[in-house]
């Protein structure tokens, strides 16, 4: 055995044989803890986790019949089913081991025990452990496959036309491992989508690994995505496996790959034609595996144009291309969010069941959701919890009266913010959300106006 075996507790009223355990066991298990009082066992379970417990069958409290050891053996299975727990005693016979393994001890020893069979009984019960954790990993991933086989698109509501068309890209593409850029606005769904793909494709039993590229300094993007040895620089203190390596069999999703500047384009199209990072300090390249989902929000073609983003890049990460429409193109699926969004929160927040009346869902399907369905639910959010009446109106929704008036208020009535941000609004309603367009025609660059609409929350 080695120290990667994990933590055990001895639990034993003799203070001979905890200290002789925990000396032949400390050379090979990462913890060992041992406790005199049976009584701190609940203690013990509620603070930490264990990978084998060691217990004694008799206390002083009575000394042959082993009842305390099968008191305290209830005890723990009853807080962990799959708990590994090795019964020992120096007066063990064969009823008493039958009886042990019936109510879910899974061995027994005799003490004074022989180190060798005392080590071997561990490392098998360590190897029983670590299958329990298997077992129940598949069943959860079962689970997950067949809720999943029964709603192919959970996360995705909608029956709009325009929706219907990003499903069935997803069934054509997903079993494929062709690369896929999904383009689209903020808020309308993109990694919903790019979880969708993964849920379907051959790689669904492997892992789902998400990486926001607009949250990676340029310092940290090559750690972060492929890597670092210990001692590669100041602050490596450790080995690290980058997001590739851990992605490796299942599928990396690269969030806002839009913000990526030119050098890191470059370095992230070397691992994507060649196939293999190398970590920082490593020599030799690894090799990776993966299904690669990219996905942003800015106008990419646009951006190739200006030069801003490698058109090489581009081929290599959109084979497929998806778009997500914005909500105002599925104006008829905004009830039927409204609702799903209504009903979780009432059940999230507890409030009694809220509906809509009329109007409103009119309402909510004439205004143009510069937010998408984020901006959606976060409004029927604040609604459900802010609303005195259990039938939501228009005024629950603050933004349906001011944005019903915008254009029929002089604009001397803003105050500065306030005219920034309506025209701002304004200029994306007129372009579709086309940023480069809406920039333009404002007079400024494509930075300056998302930098605005950061601030405005647009």
């Amino acid at each position: 055995m080695d120290k990667e075996i994990g933590k055990i507790l001895i639990v034993d009223d003799d203070e001979d044989v905890l200290l002789a355990a925990k000396m032949l066991l400390k050379k090979h298990a990462h913890q060992v803890t041992i406790e005199k009082n049976p009584n701190k066992i609940p203690f013990l379970l509620n603070n930490d986790t264990y990978d084998v417990i060691l217990l004694d069958m008799n206390f002083s409290k009575d000394i042959t019949s082993g009842k305390e050891g099968f008191y305290w053996l209830s005890q723990i299975t009853e807080r962990d089913p799959n708990a590994v727990v090795i019964l020992i005693t120096a007066f063990g016979d064969v009823e008493m081991a039958v009886r042990a393994l019936k109510e879910g001890a899974t061995d027994f020893v005799l003490k004074p025990w022989q180190n060798e069979k005392l080590l071997a009984t561990i490392s098998a019960a360590i190897k029983l452990k670590r299958s329990y954790n298997e077992v129940d990993k598949l069943k959860k991933a079962k689970k997950q496959l067949q809720d999943d086989s029964n709603q192919p698109f959970k996360d995705i509501l909608g029956n709009s036309d325009a929706i219907k068309k990003v499903f069935d890209i997803i069934d054509k593409v997903a079993m494929t491992d062709a690369n896929v850029l999904i383009l689209g606005e903020n808020g309308t769904g993109k990694e919903l989508v790019a979880r969708a793909l993964h849920r379907r494709s051959l790689r669904k039993d492997n892992v789902f690994i998400g990486v926001d590229m607009g949250a990676i300094t340029e310092t940290l993007f090559e750690s972060e995505l492929f890597g670092h040895r210990k001692g590669s620089f100041t602050d490596a203190k450790e080995d690290r496996t980058g997001r590739f390596e851990v992605a490796n069999t299942g599928t990396l999703f690269l969030d806002e790959i839009g913000n990526l500047s030119l050098p890191l384009q470059s370095k992230l199209l070397s691992a994507l034609q060649n196939r293999q990072i190398t970590r920082i300090g490593a020599n030799k390249p690894t090799s990776i595996d993966i299904r690669l989902i990219c996905a942003t929000n800015m106008p990419i073609y646009d951006m190739v144009k200006d030069n801003e983003f490698r058109q090489d890049l581009l081929y290599r990460i959109n084979t497929v291309e998806l778009h997500i429409p914005p909500l105002r193109e599925r104006q008829e699926d905004i009830q039927l969010l409204a609702d799903h969004f209504v009903e979780m929160y009432c059940k999230k927040y507890r409030k009694p069941v809220k509906t809509f009346a009329i109007n409103t869902i009119k309402r909510l399907q004439k205004y143009t959701w510069p937010g998408n369905v984020r901006e959606l639910q976060h409004a029927i959010e604040r609604a459900v919890i802010m609303g005195e009446n259990n039938v939501l109106s228009p005024d629950d929704f603050f933004f349906l009266n001011s944005n019903a008036a915008a254009d029929d208020i002089n604009v001397e009535n803003y105050n500065l913010e306030s005219v920034e941000k309506s025209v701002i609004q304004k200029a994306i309603n007129k372009h579709s959300g086309n940023i480069s367009k809406a920039a333009k025609e404002l007079g400024l660059t494509r930075a300056s106006l998302y930098r605005r609409l950061e601030k405005h929350g647009l």
